[in-house]
């Protein structure tokens, strides 16, 4: 979500700022920063880059006698801080919300006619969609929002005070928007949402679509070969979700799925509204649809109160689910959540303790389900030039696994077959073959 608004923060200064992009700090009359408030590290990180830029920038153009860059702070950190962020750094001189980057050329025209500094941190009433242009820089893989906000609010989350409460855009809004991105070259679509599979849109005609029937909806567009979306709530799924992936073969066979915790008492304690057994139900209905289905989740620990067993029964869901792929951090304390006030914290040490036993255990699941696809081939969409080695091409799997390969250039933006040759523990090596006839 954060990509794709940085995407269109661009194409609002490009079409109607009249800004270029530009690798080189020193020559940026604008330095905007798109910030995430889920961590306390992020903001922390925001802060020293602001630092270190602006130090690096101010010199620059002094010297080669060029007016002061404006510095811009946009996105969740900014939702939430607000005007606290000119104390921190006075040179900043424009704060937005992630919900009001489409009044960014109304901001930008205010301070340079009246100077000083401006913060527009509301949670806008009116859709910022339809005053965003068409994105202008499409690649193979594009992503569209079709949902926003949080009505969960689970104890340990910002998301429903930074981004809003739940809202769902209008369903003709989205396929315009696919079919404009298909029409220039993307092949594969990826529909987002904070909660996505809260999704409750509406088409022209009035009916209500859930997400099930609004992929059901993007999939019948010409040029979509691959479809996904992220991220979904155990709390919110429904079979009509499960199924669609036994019906529409453009759906690539990934789920994310957050659980946070493997314990119904830290569960309960976060609101998540769902059980272990909830969550594990799902988990087999998804593999029963589609035995190939690659497994994704998110995990808190250290939340106030974990003991050790709540921890281990964390561990054992994990090695009864064998994840192909997590994130897990150290729970970080956000203020004004509920959980920022209860008192049962867990010290650092042992939260860290406990973070490299769940992360070593992922990874050997990651690892071990990584070396269980060598010998297959898999279709991998070809995103780019791999980081290393020379020749090689890196891509992704229907399951989302990065796959580096030899290849031409050329390749870049095709599916191609891909015998696996090597299971790694982040990555999988293989060779080019001959479609199946």
């Amino acid at each position: 979500m954060n990509e794709y608004d940085a995407a269109r923060i661009v194409d609002q200064l490009q079409v109607n700022c009249g800004y270029q992009q530009t690798d080189h700090p020193e020559q940026a009359d604008l330095i905007l920063f798109n910030t995430c408030h889920i961590r306390e590290k992020a903001e922390e990180k925001l802060f020293s880059e602001l630092g270190r830029l602006h130090k690096l920038v101010a010199t620059a153009r002094q010297q080669a006698a060029l007016p002061p860059a404006l510095f811009a702070v946009g996105g969740c950190v900014a939702q939430a801080t607000g005007a606290e962020i000119f104390r921190r750094a006075p040179f900043v001189r424009l704060v937005f919300g992630p919900q009001t980057y489409h009044r960014l050329p109304h901001m930008l025209a205010r301070l340079e006619r009246e100077g000083g500094q401006l913060c527009d941190a509301e949670i806008a009433t009116e859709s910022k969609f339809d005053e965003l242009p068409q994105s202008q820089r499409v690649g193979a893989i594009a992503s569209v929002t079709v949902q926003e906000g949080c009505n969960k609010f689970c104890a340990f989350c910002v998301v429903p005070y930074t981004r809003g409460r739940e809202w769902s855009r209008p369903v003709q809004d989205i396929l315009t928007e696919v079919n404009h991105l298909v029409q220039h070259g993307a092949v594969e679509i990826q529909l987002l949402g904070q909660n996505v599979n809260a999704y409750q849109g509406m088409d022209s005609t009035g009916l209500v679509h859930d997400l099930a029937l609004l992929i059901r909806r993007v999939a019948l567009l010409p040029g979509v070969q691959r479809l996904r979306f992220v991220t979904s709530h155990p709390a919110d799924m429904n079979d009509d979700l499960v199924e669609i992936f036994a019906d529409i073969p453009q759906l690539c066979a990934y789920f994310h799925l957050p659980i946070q915790s493997g314990s119904d008492r830290i569960l309960e304690r976060m609101g998540r509204g769902h059980s272990r057994a909830d969550y594990l139900g799902w988990i087999d209905k998804l593999r029963a649809v589609h035995p190939d289905m690659a497994i994704a989740s998110d995990f808190i620990v250290g939340f106030p109160g974990e003991t050790e067993a709540d921890f281990q029964e964390t561990l054992h869901l994990v090695d009864a689910v064998s994840y192909d792929h997590a994130y897990s951090f150290c729970y970080s304390p956000r203020p004004g959540t509920q959980a920022a006030s209860m008192a049962d914290a867990i010290p650092a040490p042992l939260s860290a303790e406990r973070l490299a036993r769940l992360q070593e255990r992922l990874n050997a699941h990651q690892l071990q389900r990584n070396q269980q696809r060598v010998g297959r081939i898999e279709q991998v969409l070809v995103e780019g030039v791999a980081k290393k080695g020379s020749g090689e091409l890196t891509g992704r799997t229907p399951g989302f696994r990065k796959v580096n390969f030899p290849g031409p250039a050329e390749w870049i933006g095709r599916i191609v077959p891909v015998r696996i040759s090597e299971g790694l523990p982040n990555s999988l090596r293989g060779q080019w073959t001959e479609p199946a006839a």
